[in-house]
């Protein structure tokens, strides 16, 4: 039921629009043609493809948009979630309980919902809409308390042992947090990033409402091309297999890191 949707759209990808809508030969019995894959690539080439009259660069720009967005929005994330976990799970103050259940139920908000009132506050009060400010932001904060909940179950893990060694070895509390308690949740950290990064890559209706015509990111480009007069399935099928390929290498970098981090230490001697 997973694989047939993908093996679908791998083979609409390799055909032409008369075998799409030809029903009289079975989904997988074509003569197979690497044309939508050329026309969608077709800034990326080293050759000029024949049958490509206007090379469209909207695929190529909403490619580079999507890492934008999708890299600088992870780290952001990563970077503001580790410290804000640190600070619930290892600080002491008034309402720490309030603060750490408040994120929990921040995540419980569909973005459906957040959709027309950051539309208003981006558009007519900051002027954030159409640029990667705005998009970046909105990811950040739709992403921040996922990433805080799930480290702080990597930081309680964590023994206190070990930072206060660092402390009466002279360490400073940042040389603690970056030096100690950073390589030993190197895990959560690799686990929090796969996630935030298929989300920020994967969203369409913030993006679609957000993003201009120089910000657009993948998946509202692919809908975009859908129109009443024509729909070119060929094409769209081969993006919607480009799209997937940036997730893919990314989690298989980032679960080579949980890996790492659950064996290090596992063997001695």
């Amino acid at each position: 039921m997973s694989v047939g949707p993908i093996a679908l759209m791998l083979a609409t990808s390799f055909k032409t629009n008369v075998d799409v809508y030809d029903v009289s030969v079975p989904a997988f019995f074509f003569s197979p043609t690497i044309k939508n894959y050329e026309t969608v690539l077709c800034n990326f080439l080293w050759y000029e493809p024949a049958h490509v009259d206007y090379c469209d660069p909207t695929f190529g720009r909403a490619l580079v948009n999507s890492l934008i967005v999708g890299l600088i929005s992870t780290g952001l994330t990563l970077t503001i979630g580790c410290m804000a976990a640190y600070a619930l799970v290892r600080f002491r103050f008034m309402g720490r309980g309030t603060v750490s259940m408040t994120t929990l139920l921040m995540r419980m908000v569909p973005p459906a919902v957040l959709l027309v009132p950051v539309f208003g506050i981006w558009t007519f009060q900051y002027g954030l809409d159409q640029t990667y400010t705005g998009i970046i932001l909105i990811y950040t904060a739709m992403n921040l308390p996922f990433v805080i909940w799930i480290l702080q179950s990597f930081i309680v893990q964590v023994p206190i042992q070990l930072e206060e060694a660092a402390r009466m070895d002279g360490a400073n509390l940042f040389q603690v947090f970056f030096l100690v308690v950073l390589p030993i949740i190197q895990p959560g950290l690799a686990a929090a990033a796969i996630f935030t990064f298929r989300i920020a890559w994967n969203e369409f209706l913030l993006a679609n409402a957000l993003s201009g015509r120089s910000t657009r990111t993948v998946p509202v480009t692919i809908v975009n091309s859908i129109t009443e007069y024509d729909i070119n399935w060929g094409v769209i099928m081969a993006t919607g297999m480009l799209l997937a390929i940036p997730p893919i290498l990314f989690t298989f970098v980032a679960s080579k890191q949980i890996i790492t981090g659950m064996t290090a230490g596992a063997v001695k001697g």
